[in-house]
Formats: C-alpha cells, structure tokens, sequence
C-alpha cells in the first residue's frame, strides 16, 4: 500500500460520506461477525484500514472503559473527522492513527478486525502475516472483503454491468483485487490461523440505501477510471443517472457485491 491516492474509490469528506451509507447497509452482517468472533470488555483492538471509524466505535462500545481500540488509515482527513466525531461523543478509549498497515507497528493486540481493506492491496498475504506477527497468543482475527463477481441486480442492467466492469479494470490496474474475498480463509490458513471459519453476507432489498449503492460508488470512482483511460465523463455521467433511475425502481432488486467473512486464532501458547 503506497499512497492514499492507491485507492480506486476517492477518499477526504466525500469518501467519509460514502462510507457512512456503506456502514449503514452492512452494520448488521458486521455486528453478527464481531458477535461470532467474540470482540469483548477488555480487549485491545485494532480496526486497520478503518475509514471513517464507524467500526470503531462499535468495537470501542464493546471492549468497554476496561479496552482500548486503535483505529488507522492512511486518509488523514478520514482520521481527523473520526477523531472530532470520537470526542464529540465523548469515546476515551479509541485512539486514531494515520498510518499504513503494510509496515512493522510496535503494538500488540488481543484482536484484529479489517473491512474491504485487502482488496486494494498489492500484497494482502503480507499484511495479514503482519496481523498475524501483531496479535498475542490466543489472539482474533475478522476479516470482511468483497467478491465482485458475485454482484447482482434485478432485471439486468446494462448500465450495472459496466459499472462492475469499469471498477474492477480500474482495482486490477491499480495492484487491487475485486474478488478477493474468497481468498480470505486460505490467507488464514497460509498464516497459520487456527479454528478458521468464513461465511457470505450480501445486503440486497427492494428500497432504501442498499438500492443506491452503486450509483454512490460510481460517483466515488469518477475521477480515477477517467484518469485511468478507461471511460468518458459522457459515459461516467449516463452510468451514474442510469444507476439512480434503476435504484428508484420500486420493482427493482439490488445491493452491494458479495462480501465474504473470515475469522480464525493465533495457536494459544501456555503461560510458563
């Protein structure tokens, strides 16, 4: 991971908003994940690539006055409005870090927790032997990342199907993969995890924000896959109007990619 500017989707305020809808739509696939996995009062956290904070600050309220949870990224604008958003809400026990999560941290926690972040990675393996490196014996890990292959709308959209075509071009030019998620568990198991699961959550409905998702994305994308060569502002503007138009269908069906969950344990090593 290289820069902020690595990533497909655009980050500062408008990203941060973005990620608000994002975290609205897949809170509760999350919170059934950290529930399964057993983040719990006490614990010391890290939430590594952590946007905005949302998931942050669910695993502060959980880990309690007694835990600590560190958040990083490498958006420093994302970081600064988690902050002031922390201290408005007055959460002591989080601490937010810009930072990169491909480089050696002297820390050491009881769990780790990462949402859509080794998709845009060059070498997701990497990272999550360093997770590995960083958790104490016994230690958690949950991992969420999307599968774009398995994205789908009702009835086809034509305008859907570039849109997945477009933004996965420009994650696999950048180094990233769109389809990772699959990979997560065997990543687990190539680093010596232990008690590996994994599991599939896709929000998709009939209205609200899960419908309008895409459309957002596409928005977020502009600038890079122009950039990158790969469409027109022409043919970036009809996408997104398209997205919407289809989005406010009320007889149509749509939601996010794929995401597949992952979770394991470092081997719990006996106290001397």
């Amino acid at each position: 991971m290289s820069d902020p500017s690595s990533y497909v989707i655009r980050g500062g305020i408008p990203g941060r908003e973005r990620l608000r809808v994002l975290s609205r739509i897949v809170h509760e696939s999350t919170t059934r994940l950290l529930d399964r996995v057993g983040f719990s009062s006490g614990m010391t956290c890290l939430d590594a690539g952590c946007g905005g904070g949302d998931v942050t600050l669910e695993l502060a309220r959980r880990v309690g006055p007694d835990g600590k949870v560190l958040g990083i990224d490498m958006d420093a604008t994302k970081i600064e409005i988690a902050r002031a958003e922390a201290a408005a809400l007055a959460v002591t026990n989080v601490e937010y870090r810009v930072g990169r999560v491909d480089e050696p941290m002297d820390a050491s926690f009881d769990a780790i927790y990462a949402r859509f972040l080794l998709t845009h990675l060059p070498d997701p393996l990497h990272v999550v032997q360093q997770f590995h490196e960083w958790l104490r014996s016994g230690g958690a890990i949950a991992l969420e990342d999307i599968d774009f292959s398995g994205s789908f709308v009702y009835p086809d959209s034509v305008a859907f199907r570039r849109y997945c075509e477009i933004y996965c071009a420009a994650a696999r030019q950048r180094g990233g993969d769109p389809d990772i998620g699959p990979r997560l568990p065997l990543f687990l198991r190539h680093c010596a995890f232990e008690g590996i699961g994994v599991s599939i959550a896709q929000p998709t409905g009939i209205e609200g924000e899960m419908k309008f998702i895409s459309a957002i994305t596409m928005e977020n994308i502009a600038d890079t896959v122009i950039g990158q060569g790969l469409v027109s502002r022409e043919e970036v503007d009809a996408i997104v109007r398209e997205l919407y138009e289809f989005a406010a269908n009320p007889a149509s069906v749509a939601g996010t990619p794929r995401i597949v969950q992952a979770w394991g344990r470092t081997a719990s090593v006996p106290a001397s």
